[in-house]
């Protein structure tokens, strides 16, 4: 695979799932599996991923616009543009937009988990959104626990 640059909109692979749109720039596949990179665009009041941990990669928010509230254990951070969060391997997380307007970040995973994106943009192609039971059953899939 050759190195390329890659602007605003443009992704490797792109997913959508909850309202949200995951533009991935860096998969597992480019880096032997090291980390995954993803610009994604939340929407306004948009459903919260169910708290969970990752027990086989730790994740890190980087805002690029707008406002995401991050829940980590049972601290709830308004994080705004160039606000940075880092979520350990085990930390119970969740997030979401609380504003009314989209929101924009870079989301990392290390370990690379774009694998589990392609899944979750798979339940929500379908006809209608996916129970929160399906959601678990995939996010348990890939190393993730309920919090």
């Amino acid at each position: 695979m050759s190195t390329r640059i890659l602007g605003r909109g443009e992704a490797e692979k792109r997913y959508t799932a909850r309202g949200s749109v995951m533009l991935f720039k860096a998969l597992a596949e480019q880096d032997g599996g090291d980390f995954s990179l993803m610009e994604r665009t939340l929407p306004p009041g948009g459903r919260r991923p169910p708290p969970h941990r990752h027990t086989n990669c730790s994740e890190a928010y980087f805002v690029l616009a707008g406002l995401v509230t991050v829940t980590v254990e049972d601290e709830e951070l308004a994080v705004g543009p160039e606000g940075f969060v880092l979520v350990p391997r085990g930390t119970a997380h969740t997030f979401g937009n609380p504003a009314e307007r989209d929101a924009r970040l870079l989301v990392i995973h290390a370990p690379a988990m774009d694998a589990y994106f392609a899944g979750l943009h798979e339940l929500w192609a379908r006809d209608e959104a996916p129970s929160r039971d399906e959601e678990r059953a995939l996010m348990a899939r890939f190393g993730m626990e309920p919090a």
